[in-house]
């Protein structure tokens, strides 16, 4: 079964740092776009970074020049780096990946559960 697991999530004081990381587990022979998603309290799912599987990064304005998104494909991995944390960013973060080739076959728009972030003031 094809998962796709994330961690580093916490409580962390403004200008803190924390590091996401996304791994996707399972027969997996190739990855799309993978990103981040930011669902704070009351708003809807909004993306904060994505990288494409040859390295082309994409970020919300709001976190440009403080978050910095990578990921290594061989070991089916994504992370974000996130510095200089503000109470704003506060909410649930989800992995995401536009696209997994399987075993099973081609999934799309794939999720994982969440890791939560927050930043106290």
């Amino acid at each position: 079964q094809v998962q796709l697991v994330e961690s580093g999530g916490g409580l962390v004081q403004a200008g803190g740092s924390l590091k996401l990381s996304c791994t996707a587990s399972g027969r997996i022979s190739g990855i799309g776009t993978m990103g981040w998603y930011l669902q704070a309290p009351g708003k809807q799912r909004e993306l904060v970074a994505s990288i494409t599987s040859g390295g082309v990064t994409n970020y919300a304005d709001s976190v440009k020049g403080r978050f910095a998104i990578s990921r290594d494909n061989a070991r089916n991995t994504v992370n974000l780096q996130m510095n200089s944390l503000k109470p704003d960013d506060t909410g649930d973060y989800y992995c995401n990946a536009n696209w997994l080739h399987t075993y099973a076959g081609l999934l799309r728009d794939y999720w994982g559960q969440g890791t939560q972030v927050t930043v106290s003031s």
